[in-house]
């Protein structure tokens, strides 16, 4: 065993090593027919689907009268879904770790959407869900405990890290974590035996112990990690699952996703939209000229916050005016999802969205439906700057003549 030097003042060894690096973490995915031989009906089934920015995975999840659960139909013939095994009348059990079972529809649609071009499924089959459902069993008993992934974000004090590394002598991308009590790393969440997957967003997996420690120093006053448990890492390796930072556990992470109810006023809301660059290069919507007193600053907005979703759904790929129809797609409140400009660019950073990280604490608002109607062809009214510094618009006092349509859809297609 090789210990690292220089991320911790302990050198004690790690004999016990279980972690097979022929194996891997890193495994592609086993066929349809590896998959479902071993497991059998009435047993959960995992699907890791990945796809294209411009594919679909090629399913529906449906919420159907007289039928209980979160329901697969419409599996595309010959596309990702069904190349994995995913079959009509699966129930939703878990997306991305999470079980989901007890949601309402509109939530569940929400994470999945809000997973990007990957996401973690389990199912079971229809009848042995309407079966366990008949006998009044809990379904979360049938599904491992929590072996998502972790992502920590370590800031060094005066004495380090706070982490040591180990590995078996000679081996690639193998690299076992021990943490100080009271340090950094476990302040962060660092668990202490846990294997290192990536670093600052980049896999390790091709790292020689060398590499690896000199990623680490030039990694500078903060670091990001990606660790699994021994149990996480022997689940997806039996599964063939690929672990990914999108699996993850963000609830250590310092940087949160904000929740904002705005009721509009006599002079508005308040704020200004405004689209600017982010770090990564993107082009984003960040909030500013917050006015005291008004609705965004009772809301709990701040300047510079970068603008996630309106009313539940993303604005990822909307440009300014579409973002801006979103917000008055309502006349008089919205709901916005935010971030501080610094978590912001944390997750530019690691390249990925923090809405797939948002848990929604409050009660499902009933509509899962990705598009909005406007009555009459009208949206409402806004001012729109185009100028040296790019596009704003003063989200204040004109309002909509009509509200659109409230309505829910039983069925969404990815």
């Amino acid at each position: 065993m090789k210990q690292m030097k220089g991320l911790e003042g302990d050198t004690k060894s790690i004999l016990k090593f279980e972690f097979n690096p022929k194996d891997g973490i890193d495994n592609p995915a086993l066929s349809l027919a590896e998959d479902m031989e071993g497991e059998g009906r009435g047993e959960p089934r995992f699907y890791l689907l990945s796809k294209g920015s411009t594919e679909a995975f090629g399913f529906c999840l449906h919420e159907e009268l007289g039928c209980r659960g979160h329901v697969i139909r419409h599996v595309e013939l010959g596309g990702l879904a069904q190349r994995r095994g995913l079959q009509d009348g699966d129930r939703l059990l878990q997306v991305n770790g999470r079980f989901v079972d007890h949601m309402e529809h509109g939530r569940v649609v929400q994470k999945i959407k809000a997973s990007g071009n990957q996401v973690l499924l389990a199912v079971l089959d229809g009848g042995s869900y309407e079966a366990a459902k008949a006998l009044g069993r809990d379904l979360s008993q049938l599904l491992p405990g929590d072996i998502r992934p972790r992502l920590c974000h370590i800031a060094r004090d005066k004495s380090g890290f706070g982490f040591s590394i180990s590995g078996p002598e000679g081996a690639r991308g193998t690299f076992q974590l021990s943490v100080r009590r009271d340090g950094p790393a476990e302040r962060a969440g660092l668990p202490s035996g846990s294997w290192l997957l990536e670093l600052n967003g980049a896999s390790v997996r091709s790292y020689s112990h060398t590499q690896l420690a000199r990623k680490l120093k030039r990694s500078g006053s903060k670091m990001t990690l990606l660790v699994a448990s021994s149990a996480a890492e022997e689940f997806y390796r039996l599964r063939g699952l690929r672990v990914t930072a999108a699996l993850a556990d963000a609830s250590w992470l310092p940087f949160k996703v904000r929740k904002l109810h705005l009721v509009k006023g006599p002079e508005g809301y308040g704020f200004l939209l405004k689209e600017e660059k982010r770090s990564s290069g993107a082009t984003g919507q960040f909030l500013w000229e917050v006015d005291a007193g008004l609705p965004a600053e009772r809301a709990g907005m701040q300047e510079g916050d970068c603008l996630l979703a309106v009313n539940g759904e993303s604005i990822e790929g909307l440009d300014h005016e579409q973002t801006v129809l979103r917000i008055r797609a309502h006349a008089d409140r919205v709901t916005l999802l935010v971030i501080d400009p610094a978590g912001d660019d944390f997750y530019q950073s690691i390249g990925l969205s923090p809405l797939q990280f948002f848990e929604d604490s409050d009660a499902a608002s009933g509509s899962c439906n990705p598009s909005l109607h406007y009555p009459n062809g009208s949206p409402g009214l806004c001012h729109l700057d185009v100028g040296p510094e790019g596009r704003s618009s003063r989200l204040a006092g004109i309002t909509q003549s009509q509200r659109p349509e409230e309505r829910r859809r039983l069925h969404q297609a990815f």
